[in-house]
């Protein structure tokens, strides 16, 4: 091998080598990005038992929680809270549901992306169950309630009165684009 294939070769290895490290270190970044410097707090799945036990229930406060809902331009579904507002009293469990409809005719798989409005709330409101979770197939024309289950912790800051629990759904194209992929034991095989 001459020196000049054997440097083109360790360049090729390094830039690999450097190609996956950051590969792999996007998703932490992006989630410190989110949680410290933008104050996002990154969805870790449910809120376990151990987190609500022991909370109490402060029966003295009410908190206006307001529900939005929108779509991104790529995904031809409608998607909004089956209500605009509602009363909670911190400590206490309370559900609702959102409404998705697929206006396609194709089945489409989608992922919500939530976020807690004011920044400084996000932390104190705990969702037991969700939609945003795992991602969700409709078929052509099918629509579906979406629950969320959620407690606001009792030790939202008092200067908070109203929070805003909001989606964004968005097409997961990976996924969608795999029900569109003819199965391979379904594939007709021609005669050699």
């Amino acid at each position: 091998m001459t020196p000049d294939i054997r440097k083109t070769l360790k360049n090729i290895a390094l830039i690999s080598v450097c190609a996956f490290v950051f590969a792999f270190s996007m998703v932490p970044l992006y989630n410190i990005a989110c949680e410290k410097i933008f104050g996002i707090k990154m969805e870790k799945g449910p809120t376990g038992e151990e987190t609500l036990a022991g909370t109490k229930i402060n029966k003295a406060r009410k908190i206006t929680v307001e529900f939005d809902g929108t779509v991104n331009s790529k995904l031809p579904w409608d998607f909004q809270p089956s209500q605009l507002t509602m009363e909670v009293i911190p400590g206490k469990m309370y559900d609702t549901h959102y409404v998705a409809k697929n206006n396609a005719k194709y089945a489409i798989v989608g992922n919500a992306a939530p976020s807690v409005a004011p920044m400084s709330a996000s932390s104190f409101f705990n969702k037991t169950e969700c939609f945003c979770f795992t991602e969700q197939l409709l078929k052509a024309g099918e629509q579906r309630d979406m629950p969320v289950r959620f407690v606001i912790n009792p030790n939202l800051p008092e200067d908070v009165h109203t929070i805003t629990l909001s989606y964004t759904f968005f097409i997961n194209d990976k996924a969608t684009a795999l029900l569109k992929a003819p199965s391979p034991s379904l594939t007709a095989r021609s005669a050699p």
